[in-house]
């Protein structure tokens, strides 16, 4: 096959915007020959650089259609598939979209980038242009365009450097991945490591184009052909123009799988000895992080305790197997330093046991019971530690963790030992600190600001929201019946979310919901989340995203 890569010149002055877009038409009008596949850059709807969505939106209602209309008149003039990129949607709800165009100038389908770049989602005001980013939050395989007997894969810049990815692409048998892209920013030598990584992990042909910054620019360009034993066909480095390279997109590379047997593709011999478990938190079960996951929620309170003991393993696993959008839990720390979950100090309410929890070993404490309490079928539950409920539930639901230690001010807080576990599980993202000591709270704050912060109190801390504002708490957990209103609007106006404690009346937990409570902490999660699963799922839809 015939294919070529069109790297246009870029400006970062807005002012140059026209030039560049002729240039770049002018690029795809010289475009006469025959040619099986042509590729176009990230954003040419936006041949130049531009500040903040006004600007975004007024180069894309300038070029959008019209460059569409060229590429449309390139396919069909020189009878070949087009990948062009340029903002897509409705109105001014537009998605980062490669768009694929077939040889007769129809549309064979869309790929939406799957990881926009940190600002390309948020919104103006914090220099973003806004793009609708809303399908991130499923969990689909990658999208997989089937042409001319030819399965098509895409990476659109960001994508790039979300190398965990690479082996779902593996997965679907691809040909050839298709690059729309930019990435501006890095120098050549690593634009070349990265995609010579793409292909020979995925066994695919990569057909990469992006933007010229300038003949003598280290960074940014690198528009290129990569073949998939991870030989550069082409690399544009910065010149702007064209290259034309013949490909054979089933012409694959095998190798021997490990020393002196059969030959596999890259990607399947790493298969046969995958350990996913040793890896980051990926795949499905992996919810939101916490700062993305919508609101209102509901969190089960020391988990599902209305039908398993509070604070065990089987609490937790029935408010995750539910879909509970949090749960709530207790840690202190024993006699020898490890760290468990337990609402109570104290032993006599929750198991057969008498005494602290502090003044307790661990091995004592394995001796006890902490089911039969609550009833003959849950005798010989164990206490869970910390590491238990990691080791279970990471990234399986957001965590409000309640550091009970901290409340009382205990001399060891166990601070580092407890980030070092929620690292090891990767679930920085995936939880925050629930205490009502401010000063410990400042600290964490401070020290681990990937892991957010929760201030609460029990009884009547009609200041608590004032002191949440004051120390910079992400999130403020008031107390039933001491808040109002007034305490929830002045959260808001903060940028605090608010949790109340409790609700186990589906009536009540709906009026808080009309109050504006971001989080309700329940005792009964399922009664509650049936009696209000219709209107928190409007609230959602009616808010935007982070």
């Amino acid at each position: 096959m015939k294919v070529r890569i069109i790297q246009p010149a870029y400006s970062v002055e807005e002012a140059d915007l026209q030039k560049d877009y002729d240039a770049m038409v002018a690029l795809m009008r010289s475009c006469n020959e025959p040619l099986d596949i042509i590729v176009l850059p990230e954003y040419c709807d936006v041949p130049a650089a531009v500040k903040g969505r006004a600007a975004f939106l007024a180069a894309h209602a300038k070029y959008g259609a019209s460059v569409l209309a060229e590429v449309v008149e390139m396919a069909k003039r020189c009878h070949s598939l087009v990948f062009i990129n340029c903002a897509y949607g409705e109105g001014e709800k537009l998605r980062n979209t490669t768009h694929a165009i077939g040889r007769d100038g129809r549309i064979l389908g869309r790929y939406f980038k799957a990881h926009p770049a940190p600002r390309e989602d948020k919104s103006e005001r914090v220099g973003g242009t806004g793009m609708d980013s809303s399908y991130t939050f499923d969990s689909p395989v990658p999208y997989v365009l089937e042409a001319e007997g030819l399965r098509f894969g895409f990476l659109t810049c960001y994508d790039f450097y979300m190398y965990e990815e690479f082996a779902q692409l593996a997965r679907q048998d691809l040909d050839i991945i298709i690059g729309c892209s930019h990435q501006r920013s890095d120098t050549h030598s690593a634009l070349e490591i990265i995609y010579r990584f793409v292909s020979y992990n995925t066994n695919a042909y990569l057909l990469r184009s992006s933007v010229s910054l300038g003949a003598e620019s280290p960074v940014g360009g690198g528009s290129c052909v990569i073949a998939p034993d991870g030989e550069v066909l082409a690399d544009m480095k910065n010149d702007a123009g064209y290259v034309t390279v013949e490909i054979d997109p089933k012409k694959k590379y095998y190798k021997p799988a490990g020393f002196r047997n059969p030959p596999k593709a890259h990607y399947q011999y790493i298969e046969e000895g995958r350990r996913p478990w040793l890896y980051r938190n990926g795949g499905a079960g992996v919810v939101q992080f916490d700062a993305f996951a919508p609101y209102p929620r509901l969190c089960a309170h020391r988990g599902f305790n209305s039908v398993a003991p509070e604070n065990t393993l089987p609490a937790y696993g029935a408010a995750v197997a539910l879909g509970a959008d949090e749960i709530e839990f207790d840690l202190w720390s024993t006699k020898d330093g490890v760290i468990v979950s337990c609402h109570d100090n104290e032993l006599s309410r929750v198991s057969n046991g008498t005494g602290k929890i502090t003044e307790t070993t661990y091995e004592d404490l394995l001796k006890l019971d902490f089911g039969v309490k609550y009833g003959p079928k849950f005798a010989g539950l164990r206490i869970p530690t910390f590491e238990d409920v990691l080791r279970r539930f990471a990234s399986r639901t957001i965590m409000n963790i309640h550091v009970k230690i901290w409340d009382c001010g205990l001399p060891d807080d166990k601070a580092e030992e407890i980030v070092a576990l929620i690292r090891k599980y990767d679930c920085e993202r995936h939880c925050y600190f629930m205490t009502s000591s401010d000063a410990q709270l400042r600290k964490m704050k401070e020290a681990y600001p990937l892991i957010g912060t929760c201030l609460g109190e029990a009884g009547q801390q009609w200041d608590v929201v004032d002191r949440a504002i004051a120390m910079g708490a992400d999130k403020v957990q008031l107390f039933k019946p001491y808040f109002n209103q007034e305490m929830i609007d002045k959260a808001h106006a903060h940028g605090i979310r608010c949790n109340v404690f409790w609700a186990d009346d589906p009536d009540e937990a709906k009026r808080m919901l009309d109050m504006g409570v971001d989080c309700i902490l329940t005792n009964d999660f399922l009664a509650v989340q049936s009696a209000t699963a219709t209107a928190i799922a409007k609230k959602r839809a009616a808010a935007p995203r982070p």
